[in-house]
């Protein structure tokens, strides 16, 4: 994979590392990234990376779109000889699949979607072959997911499945956008997760919701004091499926102030991933559990 460059006026510069998303893309996305923020060049303001490109934002007047071009060509031939392999967390994540909130919201935007005639998950569920939305929920949280850039709204990220390409889950968009979303919904559009940090629009269909929150400008929620967004590029999630119970009593515990959500160090090597897949799962998810 060689990067498109491509200035955006005279203080942005894009690299386009491939045209379709690939965790080989994203993974040397985060890469580069990860060490032009290490380097701290001078006149660097802001870094952003995506599914497959990144963009720098820097001080034309500190360094030149010509030399920032220089330095990023400079960081990408550093990364094609560098071991593909970072230190990351992993993070379970509980959903409370088939809630009632998201159904109640699906339902006033039928016309809306490819089948009025069933919900998100019915249909999610029959175009991937599953027998049930019951299988459908087991494949989306019965592997690990890995975050691969925060946007479209403040905190939401967006999760690409760590599993084969042939298995991996694929979901339209809904024909027209709705107008609400509930906050903290599981989305899927297209190969990608998505967790809506905050109630609003939305065109991804809906499969659940979370009663961790992932975003606080205030960061009064405990697990956010430090940072209002909860996930990082590069972060692998492990969805858990609960249920009504679980759900209330994780919500007064984060209201109380007395939920944690569980989060472990992890050393993830691309290379080892793609020899042993479902091994390699295994084996990173022995770090969130033990085993």
């Amino acid at each position: 994979m060689k990067t498109r460059y491509s200035f955006g006026g005279d203080e942005h510069l894009v690299g386009e590392v491939d045209e379709e998303m690939s965790l080989e893309a994203f993974f040397k996305v985060l890469l580069i990234t990860n060490i032009v923020r290490a380097q701290a060049i001078e006149g660097l303001r802001e870094v952003c990376p995506a599914n497959a490109s990144y963009m720098v934002k820097f001080d034309p007047d500190v360094i030149s779109p010509a030399g920032m071009l220089k330095q990023l060509h400079e960081i990408e031939r550093s990364v094609g000889e560098a071991d593909q392999r970072i230190d990351t967390r992993i993070i379970e994540l509980p959903v409370y699949y088939k809630d009632p909130w998201t159904r109640e919201t699906l339902m006033r935007f039928r016309d809306r979607h490819q089948d009025p005639n069933s919900t998100d998950l019915e249909y999610a569920a029959r175009i991937n072959g599953f027998e049930s939305d019951d299988g459908f929920v087991d494949a989306h949280a019965g592997s690990p997911w890995f975050v691969t850039m925060i946007g479209f709204a403040a905190g939401l990220p967006w999760l690409y499945q760590l599993v084969e390409r042939r298995r991996q889950l694929q979901v339209p968009k809904y024909i027209r956008p709705r107008t609400d979303t509930p906050k903290q919904t599981i989305g899927y559009g297209g190969c990608f997760t998505a967790i809506y940090s905050v109630r609003g629009a939305g065109g991804y269909q809906m499969f659940g919701i979370t009663p961790v929150p992932i975003f606080d400008p205030r960061q009064e929620v405990r697990h956010l004091r430090d940072s209002m967004v909860f996930f990082n590029p590069g972060d692998i999630v492990k969805f858990r499926s609960i249920g009504r119970s679980e759900y209330d009593r994780i919500l007064d515990e984060v209201e109380a102030g007395k939920h944690m959500p569980i989060v472990k160090t992890v050393t993830f090597s691309l290379d080892e991933w793609q020899r042993d897949i479902e091994g390699y799962n295994r084996k990173t998810l022995e770090v969130l559990y033990g085993g």
